[in-house]
Order: structure tokens, then C-alpha cells, then sequence
């Protein structure tokens, strides 16, 4: 967030306007929502074919004060649920990705695998949002 101090004319401040805009904490919520959308269809792409479970996605979770959580229906599906409002967006990110490691019970070196090839996938959606 931009600021800008107005000085009087002796030169001590009156006040302080504040401008919004060119921070991502600022962004519209439909912004955010658009974008949280857009990454979970990246990270499906991303294991699309690899024999893993795909979780799906949602905002907010369920449970008060709770930045991620996972739930596992009798189907064999996996939801997971990730806080995005007045978070940092690489915190959003992470959490997402964390939840598709956790839906597929992965540890160790595969689950270090599985991370780095799902930023991969985001790195072109973080690059352009850092750029805008």
C-alpha cells in the first residue's frame, strides 16, 4: 500500500492519505477468488494422468480460525479447504499444494517430488500475478 504524507506549511505532517492499489493484499475478492480458481485448475493439470487422487477445492474452510483443512468422503474423494482472504498469496499457494500431498498420503522423497513439480506448475501463474 502506497502512501502518501500531506505536509503543512512548516513541513510536519497533517495527515495521511492512504492510496490503494499495486498490493495483492488489495485485490478484489473476485480477484482473488478468479485466481484461487485458476490455481487449482493448474495443479490439476499438473497430476492429470499420474494416478493420484485430485482433491478439490474451497474457500473457506468450515471450522472458525482454520487456514486449511482436509476432509475424505466415503467416495474416495478429498476436499480440501484453504483460507485466501488477508493472506499472503504464496501462503494460499503452499497450502494448496500441501493439501494435494496430504490427499494422496505421500512423505519422504516422493512428497518432496510431488512439491516441486506442482510449483512448477504454479510458477507462471505466481510470475504473472507478481508482474500485474
Amino acid at each position: 500500500m502506497r502512501e502518501i504524507n500531506e505536509k503543512s506549511q512548516e513541513g510536519e505532517p497533517q495527515g495521511m492519505r492512504v492510496i490503494r492499489g499495486g498490493n495483492q493484499r488489495q485485490e478484489s475478492t473476485t480477484g482473488r477468488c478468479l485466481a484461487f480458481a485458476e490455481a487449482a485448475r493448474l495443479l490439476g493439470m499438473a497430476v492429470r494422468g499420474q494416478e493420484m487422487v485430485m482433491p478439490s477445492f474451497r474457500s473457506p474452510p468450515r471450522e472458525v480460525g482454520r487456514r486449511r483443512t482436509l476432509a475424505r468422503h466415503d467416495d474416495g474423494s478429498v476436499t480440501v479447504s484453504v483460507m485466501v482472504r488477508n493472506r499472503v498469496w504464496e501462503a494460499v499457494l503452499a497450502d494448496m499444494i500441501e493439501g494435494v500431498v496430504a490427499a494422496n498420503q505421500m512423505d519422504g522423497i516422493d512428497a518432496e517430488v510431488l512439491r516441486d513439480h506442482l510449483w512448477e506448475a504454479l510458477e507462471g501463474e505466481t510470475a504473472q500475478r507478481e508482474a500485474a
